[in-house]
């Protein structure tokens, strides 16, 4: 839907119903000190022509790559069809309903989302969507203490995405919530069972369990899961929504299931976009449901017997009052998870499926090209999804710059976050990639490595 200014007819006619005499008149009690005049670092407005001209000389400067990072955010295939659908008019501007009812299409919207997530993770319910995944498992660990009452404690394996693990801490450090991290097998790439046994003695709220983890390996969810219940914790499970379509739900792990499920929305249908807007998730079990931060969207009839959607639960503190507010979550990510919903709706559980079995599978035959060079080798032995951690005969950041010059992103240097690891990378190859585009960066990482 495009935007269609006022005529200068239209703006005399409305000025004149409300008795002013020109725009400025509307903002006449604003003080002339605080007025900023005349906007002169603005440049001189352009064309259209010249709009379009200017935004593809910057996304071209960007440049196109062959992409084989992941961490937590990654490359998929988005049908045309969703975001021509996501960035229709009634979509496109909609916003928080703050008059609810009144927007029907939004409601029912963020209904099927929730009921579509619900179902992907295993849970009895989801919220209307979060910030992004790192904030929404800060969400989840204050709900795990508040819920807990008397431990202000938080497990959380070093196999956390580290920049989650960054944002937890930033947001619970000044609440006096500890967390306490553990350490993983340096052969596995998992956390191991056993090593919960240092805190056996302890109280803690909650257990933060990652599916898969950021090694791309696979936990022993349910004997994590078990260990946290057997210790009156909560089992938070931090999980990328597509490996869902494979793996066994969190709803699922262990004999009762995780009780608080999050993560990072992004692989459904949203482009990488240059780091966002993303959006998070967060489903829970029932009876967490009011503590439970964001706002949900119920299904009822009216007096009629007609089908109506409502906001059943509001839990911010412009709905409640401050002292019994959950969060300061203000609005969802509404554009995004629109995307996602008509993403979801698209490929059905089924195209879910495929898309992560193959996206699998380009990892696992990736490794193996990678495994036939010299000096590169895998560096964990668990199973994993679609992305793992190789090491390199030569420093990872040479190794990356070279193959950047050559228009490949090939993967994360983990050198900032486990520099115990040495000269590593995290590489990851979804169902974009080609089995040309595998022989491309191997024959170039190979070059890479002999000039180095």
């Amino acid at each position: 839907m495009p935007f269609i200014p006022h005529t200068e007819e239209d703006i005399h006619a409305m000025l004149a119903s409300i008795g002013a005499d020109t725009i400025d008149d509307l903002f006449d009690e604003i003080p002339p000190a605080l007025k900023s005049g005349e906007l002169k670092q603005v440049p001189p407005g352009l064309s259209e022509m010249e709009i379009s001209r200017l935004m593809l000389e910057r996304a071209e400067a960007d440049g196109r790559y062959l992409n084989f990072i992941g961490a937590g955010a990654y490359e998929h295939h988005i049908p045309a069809a969703v975001w021509q659908i996501a960035t229709r008019g009634e979509f496109y501007s909609s916003y928080t309903p703050y008059q609810a009812e009144a927007s029907q299409g939004t409601l029912q919207l963020l209904y099927e989302y929730q009921t579509i997530m619900a179902s992907l993770t295993g849970m009895d319910v989801s919220n209307a969507s979060m910030y992004d995944g790192a904030s929404a498992l800060a969400e989840a660990a204050l709900m795990a203490v508040r819920s807990h009452k008397s431990s202000r404690r938080i497990l959380m394996p070093t196999t956390v995405h580290p920049i989650y693990r960054s944002v937890v801490r930033t947001i619970v450090r000044n609440q006096g919530i500890d967390v306490v991290e553990i350490p993983y097998c340096r052969q596995s790439g998992q956390t191991l069972p056993e090593t919960l046994d240092a805190f056996s003695k302890e109280e803690f709220a909650a257990l933060v369990i990652p599916q898969p983890n950021f090694f791309g390996i696979l936990e022993h969810v349910d004997a994590l899961t078990d260990w946290a219940h057997s210790k009156r914790a909560l089992a938070i499970a931090v999980v990328n929504p597509l490996s869902m379509a494979l793996l066994t739900p969190p709803g699922e792990w262990g004999s009762k299931g995780a009780d608080i499920a999050v993560g990072e929305g992004q692989p459904l249908g949203i482009p990488l976009s240059s780091g966002g807007p993303y959006f998070g998730f967060m489903a829970c079990k029932q009876t967490l449901v009011r503590q439970m931060p964001g706002r949900i969207i119920g299904r009822t009839t009216d007096q009629d017997g007609k089908e109506g959607f409502v906001l059943t639960l509001q839990a911010r503190e412009q709905h409640i009052r401050r002292s019994k507010a959950t969060s300061n979550i203000c609005t969802n990510q509404g554009l995004m998870v629109t995307a996602a919903t008509i993403y979801m709706a698209l490929t059905g559980p089924e195209g879910l499926r495929r898309i992560a079995a193959q996206s699998h599978a380009n990892t696992l035959a990736l490794l193996e090209k990678l495994e036939t060079l010299n000096g590169v080798q895998r560096i964990f032995s668990g199973s994993f999804f679609h992305e793992t951690i190789v090491s390199l005969p030569a420093p990872a950041v040479d190794v990356l710059r070279t193959l950047k010059d050559q228009r490949i992103l090939g993967g994360l240097n983990l050198e900032e976050y486990y520099p115990e690891l040495g000269s590593a990378i995290l590489v990851c190859a979804t169902e974009t990639k080609t089995t040309a585009d595998l022989e491309n960066y191997v024959t170039h990482l190979r070059q890479a490595i002999d000039k180095l």
